[in-house]
């Protein structure tokens, strides 16, 4: 048996507390100068919205913080979001993730975990 401890979840994987913190805030400079969604974040406490989403997706890698906000549905039930939209989100995203030296593996399971709430996110 061996006595290495194999790193588990995306959250560790991808580098803990520490690059979630980063990748949040590298993700959302991308979004804000992408015209096709950031007009979806006008008004926004923006400050607010990072936390939210740092806790969110810690807990959605595996990390060790609980998400407590709405869920996808209700959280973005208000939006008018179309296939479109949620490309430009996941294209930030892994662009994101990519500048941070993250794997194609990891790459892909952030992006099965985004479709796996993209009927929620989308209202359908």
């Amino acid at each position: 048996m061996s006595t290495e401890k194999a790193i588990s979840t995306l959250y560790e994987r991808l580098g803990g507390e520490a690059a979630v913190n980063a990748a949040v805030d590298i993700f959302y400079g991308k979004v804000m100068a992408d015209e096709r969604i950031s007009h979806f974040f006008d008004n926004l406490d923006m400050v607010a919205q990072a936390n939210k989403q740092k806790a969110f997706l810690t807990m959605a890698f595996g990390g060790p913080h609980h998400y407590s906000g709405r869920d996808m549905r209700a959280g973005h039930a208000h939006l008018a979001l179309n296939e479109s939209h949620f490309d430009a989100v996941l294209e930030n995203l892994a662009a994101t993730l990519k500048e941070l030296g993250a794997g194609d593996s990891d790459i892909a399971e952030v992006a099965g975990i985004a479709f796996s709430v993209k009927d929620d996110v989308l209202n359908r």
